[in-house]
């Protein structure tokens, strides 16, 4: 770079006449250096910029940054401190900086949140607020944790929840249709975090899941992705998690089929709508009316709110999905490829021709899990009776019923499992193994007498008493009116 004493010395030269060779020879700099300040307009001083030096701690901030993130959905007292951010990047990372390096640093980012957290939005009516929040319930009469999807309105201050037991993008739109339904309209913009299960924002770029795209060119919405560390560009709906967990899931809720409670969930907001925004103090249910004529309508046809693989098989016919839920197809399938379509709460088994064979519960979680299909099990234990005492279908058969196939011989065994097997199809295997065990406690199982008890369990409950039959009463006042006799 050239001074000005020598930018303005050629300046000079060229003004006198000189060609660009000359005043090189006579300056000694470059001709592309002398092109470049002769051609140059603006010569106005630009503000200094105190340039940043590399740090130490450089290569660790994005890690604790992501511990910060992560403090915000959890007890204020059980955030770090600069000490143990210090501590576990020595511990877990290899950090060989100073304490005070990291304490300063960490300083620098709260007061910088505490300028964003100042930062007032404005919002217009119709967009909403997309996360997720975490929270125990007793499903079926067993702890567990799921998650649940909230979406509010930052206008009216207005939200809904549904539950689910993952994060997925399947859960997701399932969430967002049912919501879409229930209000009666879809939001013309969506905001979403940077971190869920349907798309994320890596530098300018958006990528998005399959479904999700088709979803969101199917409701015609628009989507935007906050940017990473910047929760607080969607602080409507991380206060509106948290005040759903501390009003509706308090105490912890109960329930035995996640969609019934899901829809009793959308009929709970109506009373919460009543109450007053916190800042203008109107009605919700008021202000939501605002949000409610800026959506956009519901399409003619509802979304299929289905991810479709082709999956392979194991050796027993059973397919794996989120790498340690395994599913039932059939036997038959064992060591080949099964189109599965897999949704929010089920997971289906299709024919190669996209009928339904099979439908599962979808599990989530950790731990290890293996479900089977009795119907598909029962069609091999027929033809391989010697399996039965083997077979995990004999685990969930009830206690008599099974002692009483276990005595029985290879020939009655199998004349049992057919039975099983058609009373499953037709009644469900519950039903069918009940009646079975009915018949076994009398002492003999019979296709008759198992199918009676396997229809009236279903149809009315074994106990329920006969119903009376029609009344007589207008046959005997017309004929019987005037002394007449029946006969």
């Amino acid at each position: 770079m050239l001074t000005m004493s020598q930018i303005n010395h050629i300046k000079d030269l060229s003004n006198c006449g000189y060609r660009i060779s000359e005043i090189s020879k006579e300056t000694g700099a470059d001709p592309k250096t002398i092109r470049k300040y002769l051609s140059q307009e603006d010569f106005s001083p630009a503000p200094p910029v105190m340039a940043e030096k590399p740090s130490i701690l450089d290569p660790f901030k994005p890690i604790i940054q992501k511990w910060l993130e992560d403090d915000k959905k959890h007890w204020r007292k059980q955030h770090h401190t600069a000490q143990r951010v210090y501590d576990r990047l020595v511990e877990e990372h290899g950090y060989a900086g100073s304490y005070s390096i990291v304490q300063r640093y960490l300083k620098k980012c709260r007061m910088q949140q505490v300028e964003k957290a100042n930062l007032e939005l404005v919002w217009d009516p119709g967009p909403a607020q997309v996360d997720f929040g975490e929270a125990d319930f007793y499903e079926a009469g067993k702890t567990c944790r799921k998650k649940y999807l909230t979406v509010s309105f930052p206008y009216s201050n207005d939200g809904y929840s549904q539950v689910f037991g993952g994060e997925t993008a399947e859960c997701v739109c399932q969430g967002l249709q049912d919501i879409f339904e229930f209000i009666g309209g879809v939001p013309p913009l969506l905001i979403f975090d940077n971190a869920t299960g349907v798309g994320r924002r890596v530098g300018d770029s958006i990528h998005e899941s399959e479904l999700f795209s088709r979803f969101r060119a199917h409701y015609h919405f628009r989507v935007r992705f906050c940017n990473p560390y910047s929760g607080w560009e969607k602080g409507n709906v991380e206060r509106k998690v948290g005040y759903n967990r501390a009003n509706l899931f308090v105490p912890v809720p109960h329930f035995t089929q996640i969609e019934k409670y899901n829809q009793k969930l959308l009929l709970q907001h109506e009373k919460k709508a009543e109450g007053l925004h916190y800042k203008k103090q109107i009605p919700i249910r008021e202000l939501f009316e605002e949000d409610r004529k800026a959506l956009l309508v519901l399409p003619p046809k509802r979304f299929n709110v289905c991810r479709y693989e082709w999956m392979n098989t194991d050796g027993y016919g059973k397919i794996c999905l989120d790498g340690k839920h395994f599913y039932s197809t059939a036997p038959e399938n064992a060591k080949r490829k099964v189109l599965v379509g897999i949704r929010a709460h089920t997971v289906d088994i299709l024919t190669d021709g996209g009928q339904i064979l099979t439908s599962h519960r979808r599990m989530f979680g950790e731990g290890r899990t293996d479900i089977s299909d009795y119907s598909t099990t029962l069609a091999v234990l027929m033809k391989n009776s010697g399996a039965w005492h083997e077979s995990g279908l004999r685990r969930e058969t009830p206690d008599i019923l099974r002692a009483y196939m276990d005595a029985q011989p290879k020939g009655k065994l199998k004349d049992c499992l057919r039975i099983l097997n058609d009373l499953t199809n037709q009644y469900g295997f519950p039903a069918a193994a009940s009646a079975m065990e009915m018949a076994a406690a009398r002492g003999n199982v019979n296709i008759c007498d198992a199918a009676v008890l396997a229809a009236r369990i279903t149809g009315y409950g074994i106990d329920t008493p006969p119903q009376s039959g029609p009344s007589l009463a207008i046959y005997d006042e017309t004929f019987l009116k005037k002394g007449g006799s029946a006969s």
